[in-house]
């Protein structure tokens, strides 16, 4: 194994960006269409699992395949853009909740809520949960001098909606009383997304050598 010196930006970790960033994109349009494609659907009264739905959604199978190749790009997308953000235990932890979010993407797909909703509902909040943790735990690692400097606040402000939008949502949906779920699960899901495909988009932009914080070797 060659030794790359400290910052040294690999050709995997572009890869991983790409991967990524088309993971959401190519989610990001399917969900769109399938939402055109079904009549009545409400952003704001329907679910984002609706789209998956086998009984009622018309495009249900784009959809469930959708979110399946969302969760394998992001998988194998983060292992391979690991170097690439900053060192230390932040990137450990934050990247492991995201490889759980991405492993419980696909359970999503493969478990529609209408085919087995008890999997279904612990597979998305192991997406949700793990998911704003992550983008709040991988913050704290962005420190000033890396190439994540400016990418701390923004990390951090969309975490934070996702998990402050989880805290009103998990509660409300045992006793069947969220206001708007449809949008308040939007809430929950699009910061991740939108952190998704910045992240990627900024991976691949990385020069060949980046400053990065050398304080852990994690």
């Amino acid at each position: 194994m060659i030794a790359r010196p400290p910052g040294h930006v690999g050709r995997s970790v572009r890869w991983g960006g790409s991967l990524i960033a088309i993971g959401v994109l190519q989610f990001a349009v399917a969900m769109a269409w399938v939402q055109s494609q079904y009549s009545g659907y409400s952003l704001v009264a329907n679910y984002i699992s609706d789209l998956g739905n086998t009984s009622t959604s018309p495009a249900h199978v784009v959809f469930n395949v959708s979110i399946i190749v969302l969760g394998v790009f992001a998988f194998f997308g983060i292992l391979l853009a690991w170097g690439g953000f900053p060192r230390g235990g932040s990137r450990v932890v934050g990247l492991f909740l995201l490889l759980v979010a991405s492993i419980a993407a696909v359970l999503v797909g493969l478990y529609p809520e209408n085919v087995n909703s008890s999997v279904h509902d612990l597979a998305s909040l192991l997406v949700f949960l793990p998911g704003g943790l992550a983008l709040a735990v991988l913050s704290a690692g962005m420190r000033q001098g890396s190439s994540w400097d400016g990418y701390r606040t923004f990390s951090l402000v969309l975490g934070l909606v996702t998990l402050v939008s989880l805290a009103y949502y998990a509660p409300t949906q045992a006793f069947t009383t969220t206001w708007d779920p449809g949008l308040v699960e939007r809430l929950i899901v699009y910061p991740i997304l939108l952190w998704g495909f910045v992240a990627g988009v900024h991976l691949v932009r990385l020069p060949r050598f980046s400053p990065s914080s050398r304080s852990a070797p994690a």
